[in-house]
């Protein structure tokens, strides 16, 4: 087997993508605060708590990575043995044998190296697996402020090329490294034995190499770190681009947008070249270093041969032995570079899944009571209340202002308001998507604070003006509130609500296949079905955020029976700009800049002349027209 073929096999790599800044909720704070740290042991020991399901192999990955970091050195050895030795000699039956061992050896080594392919493959699945696994729990956990500050792009840049710098880290520039590193460790002891003169030659060379790598080690920190974050804002744009697509172009942006972008990827081009030129210099002088050190080399054991301190079978395999010490050297400074990729992806990584929620459910947090099943004597609805709440997304900046109400259990409650006066704000607070600043909300006597959020969302159903579907059949979407719901339960639910036969009417009924984010529906479709799986639920808190906006007025007409059913018995809150949805409403709260400027039943609200009659006046007029 040829030698050079065995270490180009070995230090063959696949270039991990570019990694990603780091996650922030401020991002500007965040990277003035984060400091980048190529290597640190701490990392790595951490990413490898993630391969505990495969420790096993892990322990033979280390084992075989060793013993072929010996077994490179050794065949080298024993091809300068063999020319020294019975080709020197012209010893024929010598050479057989040698070339039987020989062959034995390089056959060894390749069966090795395919295990170590094959188990590094397979710790660098475990790891990645469980690093992807762990992020989606952490982000699935976190509150909602973390998804209004936090960019789409980053989120998935954790996930995806973050993660994969550190499986080409684990899988290949570790265990290339430790190869690499031990043949040049092996080689070095051999040399030792063979000539400790040349060998204390090569020793001396060693500060040049390490002075060089230092040198080179800052700039290519910097310069990696700035193709990351480069990288970061080029797909957190892209992703946004996607998500806005129709607005880009409603307003024909195409073209303004198509520059933005490509300003992003020109900066982008000018990081990565920076990096690929400090490379560029970096792998090259080494390689001049070590054709240098073989010219000294040359030197030094002709001056050593010509007074017969060693034979010329001596010199050629040493020289055997230098080559295979000097080789690993431009392979450990590429694997250099791509090992600060897969440290700074790790960094960003464990930054994303260390992140403190800004509030988690209490130790001490006890499930809300369920009355649901319990007989038909037990009001279904559930009694909320408010007591002085102050609320803002930033405590500095409050958007509800000592806000204090009641739901009874079965009450219908409605919230109006001109856009921004902190309905959306009421709705996440009694849906505990968000906590009061100050003040208490109560679920049946119980402060929000004290119940786990998991409890009170199985007893919640909402439907929101921005209904999302995921990818499926429209049958699975209904189903998602309630998964062990059968075909018929399904039916009945939309048959309640009076949409059984638009259903029916798609190409393949509930079977249908909903696209990405609901397409190939209307949206009064998608609204529907959201409405069918809220039902399906029976919850006994209902939160119609501007539900009905997305369904035309004759579909609203056959909804309004089915919503009287939908809420009977519940407790629900609506946030409609079509009053008309809430004037039987038993309380109507009307908000103004984060306060309730007025309260009462709607005939009530309208002789009083106030704020309300005045929005009401709006909708009847706009509905006449």
């Amino acid at each position: 087997m040829s030698t050079a073929k065995t270490k180009v096999a070995e230090s063959a790599q696949t270039p991990p993508p570019p990694a990603k800044e780091a996650l922030t909720l401020n991002d500007t704070d965040h990277e003035n605060e984060v400091q980048f740290k190529p290597l640190e042991w701490g990392l790595i020991r951490r990413l490898f708590g993630y391969a505990k399901p495969v420790k096993g192999k892990v322990a033979w990955l280390v084992a075989l990575t060793l013993t072929r970091s010996v077994q490179l050195p050794m065949i080298t050895w024993a091809v300068s043995l063999i020319i020294s030795g019975p080709i020197a000699g012209h010893d024929t039956q010598m050479l057989l044998w040698a070339l039987l061992g020989y062959l034995v050896l390089a056959l060894s080594t390749d069966g090795i190296f395919h295990f170590r392919m094959r188990f590094a493959l397979e710790v660098g699945e475990s790891v990645v697996s469980g690093l992807r696994t762990e992020i989606f729990e952490k982000v699935q956990r976190q509150p909602m402020g973390f998804f209004h500050r936090v960019k789409l792009g980053r989120v998935l840049g954790r996930v995806t090329s973050d993660v994969e710098s550190l499986r080409v880290g684990i899988q290949d520039v570790l265990f290339v490294t430790i190869t690499q590193g031990g043949q040049l460790i092996v080689a070095a002891i051999i040399m030792a034995f063979c000539d400790f003169v040349l060998f204390l030659v090569v020793v001396g060379m060693a500060p040049i190499l390490w002075g060089v790598n230092r040198h080179f080690r800052m700039r290519l920190s910097s310069e990696s770190r700035a193709a990351s974050e480069s990288f970061s804002r080029v797909t957190a744009t892209l992703a946004e681009s996607v998500n806005g697509i129709r607005v880009t172009q409603g307003f024909v942006r195409q073209e303004t947008n198509a520059g933005l972008f490509r300003n992003l990827l020109n900066t982008h081009s000018r990081f990565n070249l920076a990096l690929a030129r400090t490379s560029a210099i970096l792998i090259p002088m080494l390689e001049l270093n070590s054709q240098f050190f073989i010219a000294i080399l040359l030197m030094v054991g002709g001056w050593r041969t010509f007074h017969d301190l060693m034979t010329i079978a001596d010199l050629i395999q040493f020289f055997f032995l230098a080559n295979l010490f000097f080789s690993p050297l431009a392979t450990l400074g590429a694997q250099y570079n791509n090992a600060l990729v897969a440290m700074a992806g790790a960094e960003r990584v464990f930054w994303l899944i260390d992140h403190k929620p800004d509030w988690e459910d209490a130790p001490d947090a006890q499930p809300l009571p369920d009355p649901r099943g319990q007989g038909a004597a037990i009001t279904r609805g559930a009694r909320v209340e408010f007591r002085n709440v102050t609320f803002g997304y930033d405590p500095q900046k409050p958007v509800l202002h000592d806000i204090n109400f009641t739901a009874e259990p079965g009450q219908t409650i409605g919230l109006v308001g001109h856009t921004g006066s902190g309905k959306s704000s009421i709705i996440g607070l009694v849906a505990k998507f968000y906590l009061p600043t100050a003040g208490e909300v109560f679920v049946d006597a119980h402060e929000v604070r004290t119940i786990t959020s998991h409890s009170l969302h199985q007893q919640m159903g909402i439907v929101q003006q921005q209904n999302f579907l995921f990818t499926g059949t429209v049958l699975e979407n209904i189903r998602m509130s309630r998964p062990e719901a059968s075909d018929d339960e399904v039916r009945e639910a939309a048959r309640r609500l009076d949409c059984l036969d638009i259903f029916e009417a798609l190409p393949d009924g509930l079977l249908t296949e909903v696209g990405e984010r609901g397409s190939g529906l209307s949206v009064g479709q998608r609204q529907l079905i959201c409405f069918t799986r809220a039902l399906l639920a029976d919850p006994r808190i209902v939160i119609l955020d501007e539900a009905t906006s997305s369904i035309d007025a004759m579909t609203e007409a056959r909804l309004q029976t089915a919503l009287v059913e939908l809420l009977r018995g519940r407790t629900s809150f609506i946030v409609a700009h079509r009053l008309s949805t809430i004037r039987h409403a038993d309380q109507v709260l009307v908000l103004d800049q984060g306060r309730i400027v007025e309260r009462g039943r709607h005939e009530e609200l309208v002789a009083l002349g106030g704020r309300y009659n005045e929005l009401y006046s709006q909708f009847v007029q706009t509905a006449g027209d």
